[in-house]
């Protein structure tokens, strides 16, 4: 693709996304890890929810309900075709990644932990993919052991098998990691899972916006991830979960909705997915998801990821360049999914990011929610750029110059 080709997307690209070309357009947003930016289509698919279509999905006869089901469910199609599940009845809806792996811990693990048995996490987890497995340990009598990475963030198939055990219950590994950005082989380490008669949970949050996802071919047990992280609004989220263990896992909130029968005694409760869904659900969040995941498809996952390639490859050779600067992960553009994470030598990640924000420029700083992963890589914070498709090179730059001249402005000299 030419230069001239290459500008002309930008700013095709850039069109869809109000915020990208508004108040906040002169900002350079490198963020996407944390929450996606919004297309047009899904800001007003949420309003246009609200002004059309608006009842209790799922409760009333009457046609406006049954229009909101309507739009409910199709959103759910929509979710199982993107990410290929066998069956809608897979398909939950939560409202986050950390809701979805919540559910699992408390309606899975719980009702299947006994003392002694283990969970085996990755040293690169999310929080998220973390303590909901060290609380349902705890409250078992299992206990939470760690699967440690290398430098460059990857966890070889030798690691896996040498941190598995007999007592090894449940895996939790993140598809991508949401600091080093380097992908994990899923399918081969759910493969090894289920040679040993264990159940592998999949965190989705940073694969999903970024990957096509096959959840038959990968063969994990359940999928989490976020409707905000991939262009949708805040508020939805999705679990899926192969059907013979969601039926027999017991519901994760109970109340309206959820059930079939209520007596004084007791209660049966509803058939999937509308056993885990108690309460009015977030029929809006759904419908603006089902609309960010046709935009996705417009867009396609080859231009995506071509162009977050691109710009990655773009970034990491200019922030080389820094002697001050030091990438973590990596060295292969590839890797990284778009996920920069860096220290500035004698500079906070905090005054990083707060003196590019003084430039319009976003980006993270802190932990990252991955405290473990910090202290294993001796470094308590860090400063973080994440990439997407709608970023562009100029927006890099300004971070690339900004990151220069920042230890001269603040009295570092050499």
């Amino acid at each position: 693709m030419t230069e001239q080709e290459r500008k002309e997307q930008d700013e095709k690209i850039r069109a869809d996304f109000p915020l990208l070309t508004g108040k906040y357009g002169e900002y350079a947003y490198l963020d996407s890890a944390a929450t996606s930016q919004k297309p047009r289509v899904v800001i007003e698919a949420e309003k246009e929810f609200y002004e059309a279509y608006n009842a209790n999905p799922l409760r009333g006869l009457y046609q406006l309900s049954v229009e909101a089901t309507d739009r409910y469910e199709e959103a759910r199609e929509a979710v199982r075709v993107f990410i290929h599940a066998g069956s809608c009845e897979e398909i939950i809806f939560t409202r986050n990644a950390t809701e979805s792996l919540n559910l699992v811990a408390y309606a899975y693990a719980m009702n299947t932990l006994k003392e002694g048995d283990e969970i085996l996490v990755t040293i690169l987890e999310h929080h998220s993919n973390f303590l909901p497995w060290l609380n349902a340990a705890k409250r078992c009598g299992g206990r939470v052991n760690f699967l440690e990475c290398d430098e460059s963030g990857r966890i070889t198939e030798e690691a896996f098998r040498e941190a598995f055990t007999d007592r090894t219950r449940i895996v939790a590994m993140t598809q991508v990691s949401n600091v080093m950005g380097r992908e994990n082989d899923i399918a081969l380490f759910a493969r090894l899972t289920h040679e040993k008669g264990a159940v592998f949970v999949a965190d989705g949050a940073q694969s999903v916006p970024h990957l096509p996802v096959d959840v038959k071919a990968l063969d994990v047990d359940f999928l989490a991830f976020s409707g905000h992280k991939m262009l949708g609004p805040m508020g939805i989220g999705v679990l899926y979960g192969k059907r013979e263990l969601l039926n027999k896992m017991n519901p994760f909130l109970y109340g309206g909705e959820m059930i079939e029968t209520v007596t004084r005694m007791g209660a049966t409760y509803a058939e999937l997915p509308h056993k885990f869904e108690a309460g009015t659900v977030n029929a809006a969040g759904a419908y603006g998801l089902s609309k960010a995941i046709e935009y996705m498809n417009q867009i396609g996952f080859d231009t995506i990821r071509e162009r977050e390639d691109h710009l990655t490859r773009f970034a990491m050779e200019r922030l080389q360049q820094n002697q001050h600067l030091k990438l973590l992960g990596s060295k292969d553009p590839l890797e990284h999914h778009g996920i920069l994470t860096f220290v500035l030598e004698g500079v906070h990640p905090h005054d990083i990011a707060a003196i590019l924000d003084a430039e319009k420029i976003c980006i993270r700083a802190g932990h990252h929610c991955a405290q473990p992963l910090m202290q294993f890589m001796k470094t308590p914070s860090t400063a973080r750029v994440s990439l997407a498709f709608y970023n562009t090179e100029e927006e890099i730059l300004r971070l690339v110059n900004a990151l220069e001249t920042m230890r001269e402005k603040l009295g570092f000299f050499s």
